[in-house]
């Protein structure tokens, strides 16, 4: 395979760099721009009928990427010589019979904490940029295990802590949604979410600490996967915190991201926890409906804190969710979501701190002042009051199971509000207020498109499922996903 090139700098830089790489493609028929919006599963259906290429589909991507990518600010980094490179190979595989597996040939991007061996992986953060992995995460091992290509690095909040999608110093990605306004992407995986909105890769990958998978998927109209912790290693990824990570997708629709969520999930010798469970393939079960199922929705006292639209969206989602033949029951829970998010913010912080602290304390270095001062307050945490708060999150994990015991999921909304725009954000702000609580009482989560405000900016549900409950998640939100495809718009502009 030739030399890997990466893209980087200015998208003038990137079309010129996708030009001289793209003499091969170049030659073929080039696919119609709606074909980068299709979902992966009917990509993955007309690669294995021979009706499309990865070659074509690689170079539709890239193009985009060098079209659209200097307004939506999505990706650090490009590998287009080496996805053109993998693309080919992919094709002559396929030619001769050889399957590599369910994603055979789809063009994917990873956010930029999760290692490439011999890529740059910056943490989003300017003082590392030119950084080289020596290693590759687990999850990208695995996707190209399955045959996905990798596009490149998207762009992240500074050490994946900010639920905005901000970042001062790399530049903060533009929501597809409204191209005149610059409006919040959603983070910390801020770049996956606009790629995968926009159409600039097939579907990509986020972390989520305390919501980093699902605010970008619920600020960008997207279905977002956090897994149980444990279900999908963790191996390569840049940590944040080492008891609350997750690596999950982020997708056009729901059976994408239980096809790559499938693709992940397992065991893993590099993250021990991976080992305890063993893996669940959410497929079979996926149109299964919900007739059945009893469904808890929030208490009168946390519907106080949502906005209009994201409420109407949500009792709408409840009603068609009973229509489908669920039962919802308005449930008391044990503790406030306020108090679950100022829980994490204790683990995050001081396992952060701890992370972090060889770039945190040095004052010379360009780092996010935002993410500087939501970090530092771990370095005055105490053994003993971080050890407490570890004890605490076990007794409330016990005490959440007890009170959802006979329910199968949690209904909530993702986030208060629709995006705002960038210059109203307030960095002190945690926009989490729904799902830092699913990290801290060890929950799986999928957030998903619900509805649109009065703006035609993007709703969503969040299903919160029980440990190691992704096949149950993912098959309540199709259910709701087909219960209103009708409904479903795409942003404009992006064509």
């Amino acid at each position: 395979m030739p030399g890997m090139i990466e893209v980087r700098g200015t998208p003038a830089q990137a079309a010129r760099r996708f030009t001289l790489c793209g003499t091969v493609a170049g030659m073929i028929e080039r696919l119609p721009q709606e074909t980068a919006l299709q979902p992966v599963h009917q990509l993955c259906r007309e690669l294995r009928a021979g009706n499309i290429t990865a070659l074509q589909l690689t170079e539709l991507y890239l193009e985009r990427i060098a079209r659209l990518d200097g307004k939506l600010h999505a990706f650090v980094t490009v590998f287009t010589d080496a996805a053109l490179a993998a693309a080919a190979h992919a094709d002559k595989r396929r030619q001769a019979g050889d399957s590599l597996g369910p994603l055979h040939g789809i063009p994917v991007a990873c956010k930029d904490i999760i290692e490439y061996q011999d890529r740059q992986t910056t943490w989003g953060c300017k003082a590392l940029e030119g950084r080289i992995s020596e290693e590759t995460a687990t999850v990208i091992a695995r996707l190209e295990s399955a045959g996905a290509i990798v596009l490149g690095k998207t762009h992240t909040v500074e050490f994946a802590l900010g639920g905005w999608g901000t970042n001062e110093h790399c530049g903060t990605p533009w929501n597809p949604w409204d191209l005149l306004v610059h409006r919040t992407p959603g983070g910390s995986s801020s770049g996956s979410g606009v790629a995968s909105t926009a159409g600039l890769a097939a579907v990509t990958l986020g972390t989520d600490t305390g919501g980093s998978v699902r605010l970008p998927a619920s600020f960008c109209g997207l279905a977002g996967l956090k897994p149980t912790f444990g279900r999908v290693s963790n191996a390569g990824v840049m940590p944040l915190s080492t008891t609350l990570d997750t690596v999950g997708p982020l997708a056009r629709c729901i059976e994408d991201a239980a096809l790559v969520y499938n693709c992940l999930q397992g065991p893993d010798p590099l993250h021990p926890q991976t080992q305890l469970q063993p893996p669940e393939d959410p497929l079979p079960t996926l149109r299964d409906g919900v007739a059945g199922l009893r469904l808890a929705a929030l208490p009168a006292s946390e519907r106080e804190t949502v906005s209009a639209p994201v409420l109407a969206a949500y009792d709408e989602s409840l009603q068609v969710l009973q229509s489908l033949g669920a039962e919802i029951v308005q449930l008391d829970l044990p503790r406030s979501f306020a108090e679950y998010r100022e829980a994490s913010g204790t683990i995050i912080s001081a396992e952060g701190y701890s992370n972090t602290w060889e770039l945190i304390d040095r004052e010379e270095l360009p780092l996010d002042r935002h993410v500087r001062e939501r970090m530092l307050p771990g370095k005055a945490i105490s053994a003993k009051d971080y050890l407490l708060a570890l004890r605490t999150l076990g007794q409330w994990r016990a005490e959440f199971e007890m009170t959802l015991r006979g329910y199968d999921a949690l209904l909530t909304p993702t986030s208060t509000t629709t995006a705002i725009p960038v210059a109203e954000v307030d960095e002190t702000v945690v926009p989490a207020y729904f799902t830092r609580a699913t990290n801290v009482l060890g929950w799986c989560a999928l957030a998903l498109p619900n509805g649109y405000d009065d703006a035609g900016l993007p709703t969503s549900l969040c299903i919160q499922g029980h440990p190691f409950d992704e096949a149950r998640v993912l098959r309540i939100g199709w259910a709701l996903e087909q219960a209103t495809a009708g409904e479903r718009r795409a942003p404009e502009g992006i064509i």
